[in-house]
């Protein structure tokens, strides 16, 4: 299936210019009975290419689902997403397996390494199950190598999980996620299960590739977390209740939703 591009009615924006996540009322409802629970309720955002956000809010707040629709992990009831201007809500099976595989990195809490693997074997899964663009094991092998060294594992490329720090561990799961070079990195709760240490040395990462201009979404209820990105949307039933930019020394500034 052939997915669809968003424009604008008066002439076709530039890749620039398109923002590489936009949705527009998405609802996300769950049929519990009586009373439909309303997961997301008509959320609309635009992220631009390059932006490092951050979403908070308790549980039940929607920000997890919301994670899942970016990830295309799961479909929104009603509503529209695009990624990097394509309409995800109008891709087939495996444009969509496609998608997660090339064009979103994925860094879990739990790590989700695979414990018989070695660091290096685990980096290497991702461009083994590619569809399009497949290399060769030497070059599958050197791409990994350089994923690990880029967040400085260079020397661990041979230990397996239980031989690794749970820092070390979730290090192999951002080079696992960069790997395929993806648009968009989605990180759900990466230092959920580090000590304060690790979880300054993950962040410390996530800012670094940033900076060199990898576009990061990440989901945490830690606020000195949050504070590590540059924008900070909190969620609250489903809803946006404030979009705006981290504390950085400088006052909070809202965003005009």
């Amino acid at each position: 299936m052939q997915s669809q591009m968003f424009s604008s009615p008066l002439n076709q924006p530039s890749a620039d210019s398109v923002p590489i996540i936009r949705v527009e009322q998405l609802a996300k409802i769950y049929d519990t009975g009586e009373v439909p629970l309303r997961a997301l309720d008509r959320v609309s955002l635009d992220i631009a290419r390059g932006e490092f956000v951050a979403i908070m809010g308790h549980s039940g707040s929607g920000k997890s689902t919301l994670m899942n629709v970016l990830g295309a992990l799961d479909h929104p009831t009603e509503g529209h997403y695009w990624l990097e201007g394509e309409e995800v809500g109008e891709m087939d099976v495996e444009e969509l397996a496609d998608l997660r595989n090339r064009r979103i990195g994925f860094i879990f809490q739990s790590f989700n390494l695979l414990p018989r693997l070695t660091a290096l074997q685990n980096v290497m899964l991702p461009i083994r199950y590619r569809v399009e663009n497949r290399i060769s094991a030497e070059e599958r092998e050197e791409a990994s190598i350089a994923a690990l060294e880029s967040v400085g594992l260079g020397d661990r490329l041979y230990h397996r999980p239980n031989q690794l720090s749970g820092g070390q561990q979730q290090r192999v799961a951002i080079a696992r996620a960069l790997v395929n070079q993806p648009s968009l990195l989605l990180a759900d709760e990466p230092t959920g299960n580090l000590d304060s240490k690790s979880s300054e040395e993950i962040m410390e990462i996530l800012q670094k590739l940033n900076r060199q201009g990898v576009t990061i979404v990440m989901v945490t209820h830690e606020s000195d977390v949050a504070q590590h990105a540059g924008r900070i949307i909190n969620m609250k039933d489903g809803k946006i209740i404030s979009d705006g930019h981290a504390k950085r020394g400088n006052k909070n500034q809202e965003r005009t939703q």
